[in-house]
């Protein structure tokens, strides 16, 4: 129960973003809105440059040690992490310098950063003390704080300075409970042996964070390219809705489902048997291929609907033009991020997980800056980068394919089926209230039917 507890909370952080973005669009003016989308976006990817190394390590060391061990490797893991965050400050105001954005605005994001690299990394600690239920708990919590600080701060003061101030509180909020609710297990360690864990965090995490780098940079690059095109209007702000919103359900999707199975796919595969290692892994890769194209058809079917009711009029039409190929265009990433390189993760082949990602953003970025200059609309260049996209994912296949952790292809093509169903839905007119209960019980059983299939229910309870 306690998975699926966890599954429930993931649901619910990705809920609460989902309603910060819709309340922020309303509370900020369209550009206020833009300038703090860009903003969120570039301080994301500070975090991840700065502390994702850190992350995975720990994820691929912690999952396999001892409690003893553990917690040598802790001491290690939060001393890197502090160390972290004071270069990140130090080289992100220097940076800043040559920035475009307000200087009160890049104070903030190097804050959240800084917040949001060390919270996790805290609460990541917490799950692989297995305290999976306090951790979820945690994370719940602090999306409370972010949801709840930056819409007061919208409200308040009406400003993206006042939004991102609220994240900053919500962060700082979530990692102070989290060192009150649970201190996980410490030793110290000498000098010379946490130089040597840095050397090994190093060695794999800095890699593989590169690719997560890379990765990310991604998006934020067809953020840039077309709004660079398309400007601070009511249609830049609606594209800035359609890629803050639709990234969150897919991401934390995948967040919940590596929490729940990937520290098991580590065990099996370091202690288990080959075949054990295989069914660990073909289970988590079911889980999520299922789940994300059924996700990947309820987006397609009933965003639109809440957007109607929800995206600020001057907004709606920049929305919903390209909500749906920005839907396809996260459903690819996710999995060429997550999906595609849980082997190499596994066999700790870091440098081709950063060639991987190179290749994506080096082709992303030729395709939508060629249809920027040949005057494409955002949707058709956002449609170029999902199929630069799909050829990097089929290039990238090699490892996955040769770990022979095939899912079942009858139960993928049912979820297919499945989100094609629910997909189409969007077809369908909401008005009268009972033609939507309608659509909302179709979608339920369409996916009730594949959760039923693939046992993922069971999946979740597994421990």
């Amino acid at each position: 129960m306690t998975r699926l507890f966890a599954m429930a909370g993931y649901v619910y952080q990705s809920a609460a973003a989902i309603v910060l973005i819709f309340a922020l669009s309303h509370l900020l003016p369209a550009a206020d809105y833009t300038n703090f989308s860009l903003a969120l976006a570039s301080s994301q990817l500070l975090c991840v440059l700065m502390f994702e190394w850190l992350q995975l390590a720990g994820l691929r060391f912690l999952a396999a040690a001892g409690e003893n061990q553990a917690a040598r490797l802790r001491w290690s893991l939060f001393a890197a992490g502090l160390s972290s965050a004071g270069a990140l400050v130090v080289v992100g105001s220097c940076a800043s310098l040559a920035s475009v954005l307000p200087a009160g605005i890049i104070a903030l994001g190097l804050g959240i950063s800084v917040l949001q690299g060390l919270t996790d990394l805290y609460l990541l600690s917490v799950r692989l003390s297995d305290r999976l239920g306090i951790a979820s708990s945690l994370l719940a919590f602090r999306a409370t704080a972010l949801l709840t600080g930056a819409a007061a701060g919208a409200a308040i003061w009406g400003t993206a300075e006042a939004a991102m101030l609220g994240v900053s509180a919500g962060h700082a909020l979530g990692l102070l409970v989290g060192l009150v609710a649970y201190r996980t297990p410490l030793e110290r360690v000498p000098l010379r042996t946490m130089l040597a864990d840095w050397k090994d965090f190093s060695r794999y995490g800095m890699l593989a964070a590169g690719a997560s780098v890379i990765h990310l940079s991604v998006p934020v690059l067809l953020r840039f390219i077309i709004i660079g095109r398309l400007g601070a209007t009511g249609a830049g702000a609606g594209f800035s809705i359609a890629l803050d919103l639709l990234q969150r359900p897919f991401w934390v999707l995948n967040a919940a489902i590596h929490t729940v199975s990937y520290p098991d796919v580590v065990k099996d595969f370091e202690h288990g048997t080959v075949m054990k290692s295989v069914q660990s892994a073909r289970r988590m890769f079911e889980f999520m291929v299922c789940t994300t194209l059924v996700l990947l058809g309820g987006l397609i079917g009933f965003i639109p609907d809440a957007a109607r009711i929800l995206v600020p009029r001057d907004s709606l039409d920049g929305f919903l033009t390209t909500a749906p190929v920005v839907a396809v265009f996260y459903f690819l990433h996710t999995h060429l991020q997550a999906t595609v390189a849980v082997v190499p993760h596994l066999e700790k082949l870091a440098t081709r997980l950063v060639v991987v990602a190179a290749g994506q953003l080096a082709i992303v970025a030729a395709v939508a800056l060629a249809a920027a200059w040949v005057g494409l609309s955002p949707r058709q260049a956002v449609g170029c980068a999902c199929l630069a996209t799909l050829v990097t994912i089929v290039v990238a296949l090699g490892p996955t394919l040769r770990f022979e952790a095939f899912p079942r292809w009858p139960l993928v093509a049912q979820a297919m089926v499945a989100a094609i169903l629910i997909g189409s839905l969007g077809a369908m007119p909401t008005e009268p209230a009972a033609w939507l209960a309608g659509k909302i019980v179709i979608a339920a059983l369409a996916t009730a039917i594949v959760g039923w299939r693939g046992d993922f229910l069971m999946l979740a309870r597994r421990g």
